[in-house]
């Protein structure tokens, strides 16, 4: 037995059979040649593949840690590709199912993996340097979108890693905010000087316009190609074909009331007798210092409703109250960002989502749900004249989508960046599920409490 096991015709068929079951999955048969290397590796052993290192004699001890690490980054890069990954939670949007400093185990067999559109990368990093804060990526190789076979697919009120889809161009002085809402709040401003000095108003393209050269002269701006966007993790409220309509903060999708988990997270109003709470109070139910605001003896909160109602009962709380934007109040940076439609984060839709071979009716009305999709997702020349649209320089009334598309949103409900600013996640972005917790950091407690041990190897739901 041993002697089959290490006979090196017998290692051979072993290699080529797991590499070309890969080379199925992937779908490129080119990659076909990669199995007279991988004779030449276990049989014929005319080339030193391997050449930093001597294939006879002793090597350094310096020659064998970087054999070994070299051996490590390739194994983890091949994993993050197609397997798994690790996604830290930086941000506050979905407590309090998700929290500020878990470590999740994202699944890419879920959904399928994707093929990187920019292979030519430094090990490790989504899109900066580490230190110098330069590109990570080589644009000398750009590969199209392709998707592996997975394991399933994209559902309603799964939880999704995804690139953000507004992250294609970013201003590197303010990544933090998306380069389009940097340069519509420009247009604004521009907007509300003419109006404040009673000047003569001119048309929103016209202050689009002068706000994008502004921003494009003050600031550095980088494109990124998709999988080179920062990752997000949202819920998936809608899936392609879904209606999404949102009213007073409740979420329908076709109609029916979506359930609520028991870890959405709402802003409330607290009003007390004029006391302050104990903080202690707000420990015990995992109130992070950072989400307590007070204003005179009142408190606004992000709460779920069992909180919300534990609150409701001390001794010194007067009134607990959601707070919700009244319908018809338009928040401008509210997807689609038009004044007609008044829509704002509580009150919103109702909004299909495209779905990959559907068409739709396009006017001057509409465009604005779908411009983005079409010029920038999609590809195409979009040129809006008047009152009639140009779709690769042809008339247009209509368009057949290419790509299936999500609505995504935060549980935290009112501090969460999601689809509710900046409109539908193409399929293309989508990058997997996260499973599990694997280690979670509180970056408010100290020593060994820093280590949330209760949410470790937790499953995400």
């Amino acid at each position: 037995m041993n002697d089959i096991l290490s006979n090196k015709y017998f290692k051979f068929a072993i290699a080529a059979i797991i590499y070309l079951l890969v080379v199925i999955w992937i779908g490129n048969y080119w990659l076909l040649i990669g199995l007279a290397i991988i004779f030449d590796v276990y049989v014929t052993e005319k080339v030193n593949w391997a050449f930093w290192k001597k294939r006879n004699g002793k090597n350094s001890t310096f020659i064998e840690w970087l054999d070994a690490l070299i051996f490590a980054v390739i194994a983890v890069s091949l994993i993050n590709i197609f397997l798994f990954q690790n996604y830290r939670i930086p941000t506050g949007s979905m407590e309090k199912s998700l929290l500020i400093g878990d470590h999740l185990f994202v699944s890419k067999i879920a959904y399928g993996p994707r093929m990187p559109n920019t292979p030519l990368a430094f090990p490790f990093t989504q899109n900066t340097l580490p230190v110098t804060n330069g590109k990570s990526w080589s644009d000398l190789i750009h590969w199209p979108y392709k998707r592996l076979v997975g394991t399933g697919r994209v559902r309603n009120n799964d939880p999704i890693v995804f690139n953000f889809p507004a992250g294609d161009t970013v201003v590197m002085e303010d990544t933090a905010t998306s380069y389009y809402e940097i340069v519509r709040r420009a247009a604004r401003e521009y907007k509300d000087r003419d109006n404040a000095s009673s000047q003569p108003l001119k048309s929103d393209a016209y202050y689009m316009d002068i706000a994008r050269k502004e921003v494009r002269e003050r600031y550095h701006i980088v494109y990124r190609p998709v999988d080179r966007r920062d990752n997000y993790v949202k819920r998936c409220i809608g899936i392609p074909g879904d209606t999404i309509f949102i009213k007073e903060g409740t979420v329908f999708v076709n109609g029916k009331q979506l359930p609520e988990n028991k870890t959405q997270q709402t802003t409330y109003t607290v009003n007390t007798n004029g006391t302050t709470i104990n903080p202690m109070a707000f420990e015990r139910l995992d109130i992070s210092k950072s989400d307590q605001q007070s204003y005179m003896g009142a408190y606004v909160l992000p709460l779920t409703k069992r909180n919300a109602e534990a609150i409701s009962k001390f001794s010194n709380v007067t009134d607990v109250k959601p707070f919700y934007l009244r319908k018809g109040e338009y928040t401008p940076y509210i997807f689609p960002y038009n004044k007609v439609l008044k829509w704002n984060e509580d009150n919103f839709g109702p909004i299909w989502i495209p779905a990959k071979g559907k068409t739709v009716k396009i006017d001057t009305s509409n465009i604005g749900l779908y411009e983005r999709i079409i010029n920038v997702y999609e590809n195409n020349e979009l040129r809006i004249e008047g009152d009639k649209i140009f779709i690769n320089n042809v008339p247009a009334d209509s368009y057949t989508f290419k790509m299936n598309y999500y609505w995504m949103m935060g549980d935290n409900r009112h501090n969460s960046a999601d689809s509710r600013y900046w409109g539908f996640v193409p399929e293309d972005h989508v990058i997997g599920k996260p499973k599990f917790i694997w280690l979670s950091i509180d970056k408010e407690a100290k020593g060994l409490k820093r280590i949330r041990f209760g949410r470790m190897f937790m499953k995400v739901r």
